[in-house]
């Protein structure tokens, strides 16, 4: 099953096992105190400051909050292109973790707080500016892959 296009590009069994090697309860979370190292682990580099950036956002109590792989992959998603480096799949993907009804769009309240929440804060103004070119449609959602499409052609 080699054949990846040349970069190391972990699938997302291999991304699972990985972060499981971090799940020291057997729950299948991770402790938020871990991300950086197991970020890390998965051949990003984020800076120590964003590293706890994240960590504040996900856990402002700095407790022992865990979270799940379905949490963690935005946010390595968000780390692995820092920047947008990142393609438009992979903000597409990014974005999917949200479309709880698998229809291609989600809802325009929980877009906007993934913008302000996540990788690249994102000020309430920019936010708004790029909610002012998108569609919102009759029951409050958003197409995020035409939303990517417009963002990334800025």
């Amino acid at each position: 099953h080699d054949s990846h296009n040349g970069h190391a590009t972990m699938n997302e069994q291999e991304l699972r096992d990985a972060f499981a090697l971090f799940d020291k309860k057997g729950d299948s979370k991770i402790n938020v105190k871990d991300l950086g190292t197991v970020l890390r682990a998965l051949g990003q580099n984020p800076t120590e400051e964003s590293v706890k950036k994240m960590q504040q956002e996900l856990d402002p109590s700095g407790g022992e909050k865990r979270i799940t792989f379905e949490e963690f992959k935005p946010i390595l998603n968000s780390v692995n292109g820092v920047k947008p480096s990142g393609s438009e799949a992979d903000f597409v993907e990014g974005l999917r973790v949200f479309d709880k009804d698998g229809n291609g769009s989600i809802n325009a309240a929980e877009l906007r707080h993934v913008l302000s929440s996540l990788g690249e804060k994102l000020s309430d103004d920019e936010v708004d500016s790029l909610f002012a070119n998108i569609d919102v449609d009759a029951a409050g959602s958003v197409n995020y892959e035409e939303f990517v499409r417009m963002v990334m052609s800025q």
